[in-house]
C-alpha cells in the first residue's frame, strides 16, 4: 500500500527566537497563514488517502503536531525517543510501517519546505511511485535548479528512464561556488531534496548491507508489539545507534554500487527550504522598500530588513534601519545583520550556554 511519511523532527534553531524547542519551525506559519506541517500534510493529502498520511516527529512533539494536525489520527505519530539524524528516522519508518505492510511504498516527504505549484508536485509524487513500486530502487527528487547555491546538495543525473526519470550518476554535497556554476551550466545536475520514495523493504535491505548496525536496532524496534513494548524497548535502543544522514548511509554507497540502484524525479517547482530567516523572509509579506514583515511595524528611512513578531499587537518601530533581522518574542528579542542570517544558530547555541534551556 502506498503510504507518506512527513518528516517533522528537529526545532529548527536557525529560526530561533520564534523557532524553539518546545515549537519547532514545521509548526510555524508562513505566508499564507499555514504552517509549514499543513501546507506539507496538504500536499499529500491530494494523492493519498488521509488514513495513510503519517508524521515522524520527536516524542516531546506529538501533541503539538496533533493539535496543528487535528485530521491526523493519533495512531499516526511515529515517535522519536530523540533525533538522532535521517537515516534512523527513515529506518524506523520503514521498518514500523513495513511490519504492518510488507509490500508498503513509503513516500518520505519534508516538513519545511514552501513548494509552488501542489501540481506538479504531485504529479512527480506519482510517477515516483511508479518507479519504486516496478523495481527494488531508491527514488529521489531532483529539483531543477535555478542559481549555483553553494547550501545545498546536488545529484547528477544518469541514463534516462522511461523519459520520466533518471539513474543517479552521483551525488555531491555543497559544492564551492565555482563548481556549482558548473553544475548550472552542465544541466546534468539538480538540487538534492532530500524527499524519498521506496518500498519499506527496498530501504531496510540497503541499510542491512551499508548499514548493519543500524538495520538490527531498527528491526529490534519493529519486532516488538506495538505499544508500550514497543516503547520501552525504542527508549533503549534508539539513542544508542549511530548518528549518520540517509544520503551517507544508504544512496550514496547504492549509487556507488550500482547504476541503477536510485533514481531521481526532476522537479521543476518554485521550491524554498526554510531553514533560515533570510529563507523565510521571502514568504513573508514587503513593503516598497524591501523589508519583509512579519509584525505591526513603524518604519523611517529603513530598507531590506526582516522583521517578525509573534504578537499581532506588539509594534516593532525602526528608524535608519539596513539590512538587519529584528525578531521579537515574549521572551526574546533578537537582532542580527542580514548577512549574519545562516549564524543565528550558533547565537541560539550560547543562548543555551548561558542560560540553559529557558530561553531556546
Amino acid at each position: 500500500m502506498r503510504s507518506g511519511v512527513i518528516m517533522a523532527g528537529g526545532p529548527g534553531m536557525r529560526l530561533w527566537p520564534l523557532s524553539r524547542a518546545s515549537r519547532p519551525k514545521q509548526l510555524l506559519q508562513v505566508g499564507d497563514g499555514r504552517s509549514l506541517l499543513a501546507l506539507a500534510y496538504d500536499r499529500l493529502a491530494g494523492v493519498l488517502d488521509p488514513t495513510s498520511i503519517f508524521v515522524c516527529t520527536l516524542d516531546s512533539h506529538r501533541d503539538a503536531v496533533l493539535a496543528a494536525l487535528p485530521e491526523l489520527p493519533p495512531e499516526n505519530v511515529i515517535g522519536e525517543p530523540t533525533g538522532r539524524d535521517t537515516a534512523l528516522a527513515n529506518g524506523l519508518c520503514a521498518a514500523v510501517l513495513g511490519a504492518v505492510d510488507p509490500d508498503a511504498v513509503l513516500a518520505v516527504v519534508t516538513a519545511d519546505h514552501v513548494i509552488k505549484p501542489i501540481g506538479a508536485f504531485q504529479d512527480a509524487l506519482r510517477c515516483a511511485f511508479e518507479l519504486a513500486e516496478s523495481a527494488p530502487r531508491l527514488v529521489t527528487f531532483g529539483i531543477v535548479p535555478t542559481s549555483a547555491h553553494t547550501g545545498l546538495g546536488y545529484v547528477e543525473r544518469g541514463a534516462p528512464i522511461d523519459g520520466s526519470a533518471y539513474d543517479v550518476a552521483s551525488f555531491t554535497e555543497k559544492p564551492d561556488a565555482a563548481t556549482a556554476a558548473t553544475y548550472l551550466a552542465s544541466g546534468r545536475y539538480f538540487w538534492n531534496s532530500g524527499m524519498f520514495v521506496w518500498q519499506a523493504s527496498t530501504v531496510l535491505d540497503q541499510l542491512r548491507r551499508h548499514r548493519p548496525d543500524l538495520a538490527g536496532g531498527l528491526e529490534r524496534i519493529a519486532a516488538a508489539r506495538a505499544g508500550p513494548d514497543r516503547t520501552r524497548v525504542q527508549a533503549a535502543v534508539y539513542p544508542e545507534l549511530p548518528r549518520i544522514s540517509i544520503d551517507y548511509a544508504v544512496l550514496e554507497p547504492a549509487a556507488r554500487e550500482r547504476a541503477d540502484a536510485v533514481a531521481v524525479v526532476p522537479l521543476a517547482v518554485d521550491w524554498l527550504d526554510v531553514g533560515s530567516w533570510s529563507a523565510l523572509a521571502t514568504t513573508l509579506p514587503s513593503d516598497e522598500h524591501g523589508n519583509a514583515l512579519g509584525s505591526l511595524t513603524v518604519l523611517v528611512d529603513s530598507a531590506d530588513n526582516v522583521i517578525v513578531t509573534d504578537d499581532p499587537q506588539h509594534l516593532v518601530a525602526a528608524l535608519g534601519l539596513r539590512e538587519t533581522i529584528v525578531v521579537a518574542t515574549k521572551d526574546v528579542t533578537m537582532i542580527c545583520p542580514l548577512a549574519d542570517a545562516e549564524r543565528v544558530k550558533a547565537l541560539a547555541a550560547a543562548t543555551r550556554l548561558a542560560h540553559g534551556e529557558r530561553f531556546t
